[in-house]
């Protein structure tokens, strides 16, 4: 059974950034996607970005391209997601997720393994 367990989230100021992990164990992951989703208060489960483990394929939410960065560590099975010039509106609830599939990598119903979520407040 595939387990994800995230860390690194915390309180940062505006403009500052952080560093997201995922460790995966139970499986090697060469193929299939990992990826990142956030949930706010109130609001619906929302990609944040992806990655495929065989070609290293990344995907981005609009609203964090160009700040954001996914990466991955095959040997390490391990993902992880550099968090920049980070605003108040990216605070949310982050979970890590893991698909066998490389299709609908937007979507979370693709995804069947996901993490417990790290928090991540960005104050201004």
């Amino acid at each position: 059974q595939v387990q994800l367990v995230e860390s690194g989230g915390g309180l940062v100021q505006a403009g500052g950034s952080l560093k997201l992990s995922c460790a995966a164990s139970g499986r090697t992951f060469s193929s299939g996607s990992s990826g990142w989703f956030r949930q706010a208060p109130g609001k619906e489960r929302q990609f944040v970005t992806t990655i495929t483990w065989k070609y290293g394929t990344t995907y981005y939410a609009d609203s964090v391209k160009g700040r954001f960065t996914i990466s991955k560590d095959n040997a390490k099975n391990t993902v992880y997601l550099q968090m920049n010039n980070l605003k108040p509106e990216d605070t949310a609830v982050y979970y890590c997720a893991a698909t066998s599939g490389m299709t609908n990598l937007r979507v979370p119903g693709t995804y069947n393994n996901w993490g417990q979520g790290t928090q991540v407040t960005v104050s201004s």
